[in-house]
C-alpha cells in the first residue's frame, strides 16, 4: 500500500469549500451527555485552523456513536460543536440535519474562514453502507475532500472513501502523521525492530504476527494470548486465557520465527490469582500454572527479559497491555513495559486502544514518539491491510 499521500499542503485551499473528516466520536458520561476528554477534538485543529487561516470554509463533518441509521438526541454532534468552537475561540455553524435543507442552505452561505459541522453522519443508514447517492451529496456540497480521522479510515463508508469517488481527496495533518511514522516504521524501520504484542486473543492479531515475522528481529508476546502460546509449547497454564482452536498456529508461528532468525519471546514467569478480581491476591507462577490458577500479567523475571529486549532497539511497535493492567495489582507488567519505551531512545509507536489508554493513565505518554489515534485502524495497519480510506486519497 502507498502511503505517500498528498495533504493539505499540496493544494490552494483558497475560497474553496473543503469537507473535512474528523473523528469527534468522543467520550460521554452516560448520564448527563458532558463530553468527557477533548482529545479527539483537539487533535483536529492544527487542520482546521491551516484551513481557516488559509482561506477555506469549512464543512467539518463526523460520526458519535451507533446511532444504526436512526436520529438519537443523545448522540447529537451539538455538544462537539459547542465545545470545538470553545477550543478554537471561533464560531461553529451546526447544521441541524447531514444533507437536508439546514446543511445545504449554511453550505451554501458559507465564507472563506467560516465553518461549521454537520449532524452526526450515522444518523443516515447510508453513510455506514458507503451509500454512493449519500456519498455524493455530501461531496456536492464542496469542492474539496480532506481525510483527517485516522481512528476509521480501515472503514469504507461513504464519508471515509466514497466521497473521494466525486472530489479531489487529500490528507489532513493527523492523517499525514500517522502514515508517515507508523508507514516509515514498517517499510524502512531503524534496527533492531521490536514488536511488543499483548491483549487478550491470539485470534485478534492473527495477521499482525503473520506481518511482523517479516519485517521484525524480535517479537515479544504477553497479556492474555500468551498463554495460548505457552500451552502450545507444552506447558500448564491452569484456568487462564486459552484459545484452544489456535494451539496449531502458535507453534506454526514459532516454529516460522526460528525459520527467519526473528527472537520471539514468551514469558518465563506470570502473576496468577484464583479469580478474575481486582481484589485477587497475586501468585508467582514460573513455568507452569498450577490448576487452580490463572494468569493475570506477566511475572518480574518476564518484565526485565522484555525491557532488556526493547533497550537497545531502534524502532518500538507496541499493541496491547501486558496483563490486566485495568486491576492495580495486575499493572505491573504493563507499567514496566511503558516504562522500558519511555526510557529506550528508539522511535516508539503505541497503537491505539488499550495500550494507548494505559500509557496516558501510567503517564508515559510525553515520553513515546507517537501515539496512534486509532484502535482498529493501527491494528490494520500493523496487518499488513489495504485501509480504504488512505487508498482514496491522490498519491503524491
Amino acid at each position: 500500500m502507498n502511503y505517500n499521500k498528498k495533504t493539505i499542503y499540496d493544494v490552494d485551499v483558497k475560497g474553496k469549500k473543503v469537507l473535512l473528516r474528523c473523528d469527534f466520536n468522543v467520550p460521554q458520561d452516560k448520564e448527563t451527555g458532558e463530553i468527557t476528554s477533548n482529545k479527539r477534538i483537539v487533535a483536529a485543529i492544527p487542520t482546521i485552523k491551516y484551513l481557516l487561516e488559509n482561506g477555506a470554509a469549512v464543512i467539518a463533518c463526523s460520526h458519535l456513536g451507533k446511532p444504526k441509521g436512526e436520529w438519537k438526541e443523545k448522540l447529537t454532534l451539538a455538544p462537539v460543536a459547542k465545545r470545538l468552537s470553545e477550543l478554537l475561540n471561533h464560531e461553529v455553524i451546526f447544521a441541524k440535519d447531514i444533507i437536508g435543507e439546514d446543511a445545504k442552505a449554511k453550505a451554501a452561505a458559507l465564507k472563506p474562514g467560516e465553518i461549521m459541522l454537520l449532524e452526526n453522519l450515522r444518523f443516515d443508514i447510508r453513510e455506514e453502507k458507503n451509500g454512493e447517492d449519500f456519498a455524493k451529496e455530501l461531496a456536492s456540497m464542496a469542492e474539496i475532500f480532506v481525510s483527517d480521522a485516522f481512528g476509521t479510515v480501515h472503514r469504507a463508508h461513504a464519508s471515509t472513501a466514497g466521497v473521494a469517488k466525486f472530489l479531489p481527496a487529500y490528507s489532513g495533518l493527523l492523517v499525514d502523521k500517522e502514515l508517515s511514522i507508523m508507514g516509515k516504521a514498517l517499510d524502512d524501520p531503524k534496527r533492531p525492530f521490536v514488536a511488543v504484542l499483548g491483549g487478550a486473543k491470539v485470534s485478534d492479531k492473527i495477521n499482525v504476527i503473520n506481518n511482523l515475522l517479516e519485517k521484525a528481529d524480535t517479537i515479544i508476546i504477553g497479556g492474555g494470548m500468551a498463554y495460548t502460546f505457552k500451552k502450545a509449547q507444552g506447558y500448564e497454564i491452569g484456568t487462564s486465557l486459552l484459545e484452544a482452536d489456535r494451539i496449531d498456529y502458535a507453534k506454526d508461528m514459532v516454529k516460522k520465527a526460528q525459520e527467519k532468525g526473528v527472537k520471539f519471546m514468551l514469558p518465563v514467569d506470570n502473576l496468577c490469582a484464583k479469580e478474575f478480581s481486582a481484589d485477587a491476591e497475586p501468585v508467582l507462577a514460573e513455568g507452569n500454572i498450577p490448576e487452580d490458577l490463572m494468569g493475570m500479567d506477566i511475572g518480574p523475571k518476564t518484565c526485565e527479559a522484555f525491557a532488556d529486549a526493547v533497550k537497545n532497539a531502534g524502532t518500538i511497535v507496541w499493541n496491547g497491555p501486558m496483563g490486566v493492567f485495568e486491576f492495580d495489582k495486575f499493572a505491573g507488567g504493563t507499567k514496566a513495559m511503558a516504562k522500558a519505551l519511555a526510557e529506550s531512545g528508539a522511535v516508539t509507536i503505541v497503537g491505539g486502544g488499550d495500550s494507548a489508554s494505559a500509557v496516558e493513565k501510567l503517564g508515559f505518554a510525553d515520553k513515546i514518539t507517537h501515539i496512534s489515534t486509532g484502535g482498529g485502524a493501527s491494528l490494520e495497519f500493523l496487518e499488513g491491510k489495504e485501509l480504504p480510506g488512505v487508498a482514496c486519497l491522490l498519491d503524491k
